[in-house]
């Protein structure tokens, strides 16, 4: 079964060789379709303009259905708080770059490596989904204003979340933003959006092409990505569905920090890019390159352990503010 496995792979990657060349798969910048999504706004986001309010409650957190790694299901206590409603864009991390002057990690040099991050690569050879190593690269050049290496930049992608920010890029805005990262559970609890014990984040039905219900690998990972609504890398912030409490992309697009560090040493999961291999955080929400065949990790429970040393092409984040604030909004 192995086998024919792999031969299977083999052949679709060589048949949508074409495909791959005409864009159809590959995670860029393609122009954005004609979808209804939020405008681009440099502003940090506000209680009540652009973070929602996220009441104080009890959930069952994690999942016994899936991987080792969410189980078990616990309830949990969470005091209440704010959130951003969508993930901090490229526009809104500019604006705190211009005017804090700040570098982020993959901007620096890292003693004798170059500045530069990780960015996902297209395969030249698929033999088997266990070898995912081989899809990401160290990209020198490789930051936020150039996702994708030095070719690349984010002149048409101001409304999409910003990428390759390591954890303390992430920290250093939510600092400057007066805010912080959430935890993982005000992350799932919030991604949960009311519907607690749910698999998705819009219920149990699974997601489906004549709908997307969100930015995920629709096709078969790594070879053929159709896309969602015609996106294969991410798409602006807002384009889809918000869940129960009015967040948009808890599902999807990006990975998202939480500032919980990941209590294993990340071998539980794979983690082609770690570099440091010691400091690790919790990420959650799973990204544009999750496939149902492969990742899957587009639910609220699902996590994995995100190298905070490092960024990388599908990693970005939201902040959250303390409770004690909502009484003077």
């Amino acid at each position: 079964m192995a086998i024919w496995r792999t031969k299977l792979l083999q052949l679709a990657a060589i048949g949508v060789a074409a495909l791959a060349t005409a864009g159809w798969w590959w995670p860029g910048s393609d122009p954005a379709p004609p979808n209804v999504c939020l405008q681009a706004d440099d502003r940090p986001a506000f209680p009540g303009d652009g973070m929602a309010w996220i009441t104080a409650g009890r959930f069952k957190m994690g999942s016994e259905a899936f991987r080792i790694e969410e189980a078990p299901v616990r309830e949990v206590a969470v005091e209440g708080f704010w959130i951003d409603s969508h993930d901090v864009t490229n526009a809104q991390f500019d604006r705190f770059v211009r005017e804090t002057g700040y570098v982020t990690r993959a901007e620096r040099r890292n003693g004798s490596a170059p500045p530069g991050a990780f960015v996902f690569v297209a395969p030249s050879e698929v033999h088997s989904l266990h070898e995912i190593e081989q899809w990401w690269k160290f990209v020198p050049g490789a930051d936020w204003r150039h996702p994708e290496g030095p070719r690349s930049d984010i002149a048409n992608r101001m409304n999409h979340p910003v990428v390759q920010v390591a954890y303390e890029d992430a920290e250093a805005y939510a600092r400057w933003a007066g805010r912080s990262l959430p935890t993982e559970a005000q992350w799932e609890f919030a991604a949960r959006g009311g519907l607690d014990g749910k698999t998705f984040t819009w219920g149990d039905e699974a997601d489906h092409d004549g709908e997307p219900q969100a930015n995920f690998w629709h096709g078969v990972f790594p070879v053929l990505n159709l896309g969602a609504r015609g996106y294969k890398g991410t798409s602006p912030v807002g384009c889809f569905r918000p869940n129960g409490y009015g967040l948009y992309d808890m599902a999807g697009n990006v990975w998202q920090w939480t500032r919980d560090p990941w209590s294993g040493n990340g071998n539980e999961v794979d983690v082609p890019y770690a570099a440091t291999a010691r400091n690790f955080r919790v990420i959650k929400g799973g990204s544009f390159l999750c496939a149902a065949n492969f990742c899957a990790r587009y639910r609220p429970a699902a996590r994995q352990p995100g190298d905070a040393g490092v960024g990388t092409s599908h990693i970005g984040f939201r902040t959250v503010l303390a409770a004690t604030s909502r009484a003077n909004n």
